[in-house]
């Protein structure tokens, strides 16, 4: 081997950072190897022609740590994702984006429970707020409760449909501990900032 070709494997280990592990017969990181990037990140774990592949645990520098599925260097397929503010989520991953269902528990004690795309809440889901105790149970369009839903209270719920984020259109509020219920159209009125 020359002292060029040498040179450029060195220099391209460096760029990867430093690797222990089991490799192919082109050199590529291949079965299992532990690799410490420059950046002061850690992946241990499976790795298949030179990417990570297989099961993994990768952490972070920040404190991050993502311990589940990579397929091509990008989690994809069961995993958990603990982030540095202590918020956690598991579920399914494609290319490295929340996707399809997933359990996120948010730093403040809240939770959703449900379908995930591009990142965002999307689809059926409930998501719990720690502090009230209320949930919300129904449909999600990129992240805002959309369509038809039921937000539970303590003492009463909604049924109907939702628009933003908000009760809008046809529902009802149903109060149980009177035997009450209250039917109508939930309308936006405009407040006094917005006039």
């Amino acid at each position: 081997m020359s002292d060029v070709g040498s040179e450029e494997f060195e220099e391209e280990n460096n760029k990867l950072g430093e690797y222990v592990g089991d490799r192919n017969e082109a050199g590529e990181r291949h079965g299992h190897g532990r690799a410490v990037l420059p950046n002061g990140d850690v992946y241990e774990g499976e790795y298949e022609n030179g990417k990570r592949n297989g099961q993994g645990t990768y952490r972070f520098k920040n404190g991050a740590r993502y311990v589940g599925t990579y397929f091509q260097n990008m989690k994809h397929g069961q995993g958990t994702f603990n982030y540095p503010d202590g918020s956690k989520y598991e579920g399914w991953w494609v290319e490295d984006v929340r996707q399809g269902h997933g359990v996120y528990t948010y730093a403040n004690g809240d939770s959703y429970d449900g379908e995930w795309q591009r990142h965002l809440r999307h689809g059926q889901g409930v998501y719990h707020y720690h502090d009230t105790g209320s949930k919300y149970r129904g449909s999600w369009v990129n992240g805002n409760m959309e369509l038809s839903g039921e937000f539970l209270h303590r003492d009463h719920r909604f049924q109907g449909n939702f628009n933003n984020n908000r009760p809008r259109g046809p529902g009802k509020f149903v109060f149980p501990d009177v035997s009450c219920e209250q039917h109508g159209d939930c309308v936006q009125t405009p407040q006094v900032s917005d006039l």
